[in-house]
């Protein structure tokens, strides 16, 4: 637009003219701008020969279609990787699941941690994958295949989760000679990755696969765009891009009763009390095989129930050292990264809670010192950051390689003080004395632990009353791990 000039009236109207044009443009951009942004993306191309999208999560996905208002199934869902699955996107993916099946109880949950890739990520997956033993694992991470791989055969390992992985997006495309060596060596190898190497790993232990490097490839030329409109930087997604990866995740969280039955949809078996376990001479005795056992409430019963002292192979669960779990230790200053990305014991744990106190550290946080102290064991001991830790009790262990205060420094250049406390808990993954829930809603399942990460072997589960009167017990579930005996080993 020409700003018009003079001092006539005429360019005086003309000016104010200007002027009013130029105020509305000034408001209406952030309204365009924000309707633009509620407009629906344009939808991906139907996925041709989709008859077996899922199949591999049928139990899970069976589980969210058998729920009804009166039988709400609970659902253990988990997202687990680096920064892309940190992005807004699982958010839709989780919105989708429930509004298609409102009726299930869903619990889900985003552990992943941004900028750890495969050979990082397997030393905090103790803390944060294989505990929650999610129904299923949603997964996706970079780099590493060795320890990739280490990752999912530890999840068939230790749990009975179905797994969805899914492949790389584009963020780059090739246009000519002129093109950077290293970056066409780097997308090469993601299409390898993608389409050859992580169709074979969920072949091999039975995962879904959603592969969407070559449907976004497909999406960019239908919609004649260039992969940097879907990106916020180099690598990470806009709106546009979180919309697009939820799209080709959705389709294969979909129940199919006539996908043929997997060995998967057999490790977890319900048995009900009264019917295919019964209590005799005031005991409830179940020889199970597998890895974690659980009892479902009776939300029928009316009355006082009794408690139910619980034992397996003849011992108190929390005389099992393998059934403690430690958490994710707390974040370092300035990023969402744990402190220390690994911490690990020699000596049987107890339930407690812990923190590393700094004493000494320098301005880059490349040398420091430290205290251990346990809520009940106490002061445990002193180290320094350059050579392995193992407390006085045992119970706390810490190799150099696990501090990430140094990186996190590299990273955000804020300064750790001394003092500055790291904290984690020791929790059960067991009850020693069952106690009823209180049922709060009679539509929903309440399931508790009895034991978790068991040798996946066969037990001998006992249930025996406290008191006088019932322990109401609707049913007993057992979780049996698949057996791979080729899987590469934990790292």
């Amino acid at each position: 637009m020409i700003k018009p000039q003079g001092n006539s009236k005429k360019s005086k109207i003309y000016r104010y003219l200007w002027l009013l044009v130029l105020c509305l443009s000034f408001l209406l951009v952030p309204v365009l701008e924000k309707l633009a942004a509620q407009m629906p993306f344009p939808p991906p191309a139907v996925i041709e020969n989709n008859a077996n999208l899922g199949a591999r999560i049928q139990r899970t996905m069976g589980l969210l279609a058998a729920s009804t208002p009166a039988e709400r199934r609970q659902v253990r869902i988990l997202f687990y990787g680096q920064s892309i699955t940190e992005q807004d996107w699982w958010k839709e993916v989780a919105q989708d699941l429930k509004q298609r099946f409102p009726n299930a109880d869903l619990i889900v949950e985003n552990r992943a941690i941004g900028g750890f890739a495969a050979p990082i990520l397997i030393r905090p997956s103790e803390h944060d994958l294989y505990p929650f033993y999610p129904d299923l694992l949603i997964f996706h991470v970079y780099g590493g295949g060795e320890d990739y791989e280490a990752i999912i055969a530890n999840v068939r390992r230790r749990t009975t989760s179905e797994i969805l992985l899914h492949s790389d997006h584009i963020d780059w495309i090739p246009t000519g000679s002129s093109d950077d060596p290293e970056q066409v060596k780097r997308y090469e190898w993601h299409n390898t990755h993608s389409t050859k190497w992580l169709p074979e790993l969920a072949d091999k232990y039975g995962c879904e696969i959603a592969e969407i490097r070559e449907p976004w490839r497909q999406y960019l030329k239908d919609n004649r765009l260039q992969p940097q409109q879907l990106l916020s930087d180099s690598i990470h997604l806009n709106d546009w891009g979180n919309f697009l990866l939820a799209a080709f995740i959705k389709p294969h969280l979909r129940y199919n009763p006539n996908s043929p039955q997997t060995s998967q949809q057999d490790l977890v078996k319900t048995y009900t009390v009264g019917s295919d376990v019964q209590w005799q001479d005031g005991k409830l005795v179940l020889e199970f095989e597998g890895n974690r056992v659980d009892a479902i409430a009776d939300r029928t019963f009316k009355g006082s129930p009794a408690s139910g002292n619980i034992t397996v192979d003849g011992k108190k669960p929390s005389e099992f050292p393998e059934l403690y779990s430690i958490t994710r230790p707390s974040v370092a200053i300035g990023v969402g990264w744990p402190a220390i990305i690994q911490v690990s014991n020699q000596k049987p744990l107890i339930v407690e809670d812990w923190k590393a106190v700094i004493t000494e550290i320098n301005s880059d946080a490349s040398k420091f010192k430290f205290d251990v102290v346990g809520s009940k064991t106490g002061y445990d001991g002193s180290g320094t950051n350059d050579k392995m830790f193992v407390s006085n009790s045992g119970r706390v262990v810490i190799e150099p390689k696990n501090w990430w205060l140094q990186n996190s420094y590299d990273y955000s250049k804020q300064l750790t003080p001394k003092g500055f406390e790291i904290t984690w808990q020791v929790k059960p993954m067991f009850v020693d004395s069952y106690l009823a829930p209180q049922i709060t809603d009679s539509s929903r399942e309440y399931p508790t632990t009895l034991a978790q990460n068991l040798s996946n072997s066969k037990h001998i589960l006992e249930i025996i009353p406290e008191t006088d009167g019932k322990v109401p017990i609707k049913a007993i579930r057992v979780y049996r791990p698949a057996y791979i005996p080729d899987a590469k080993p934990s790292l």
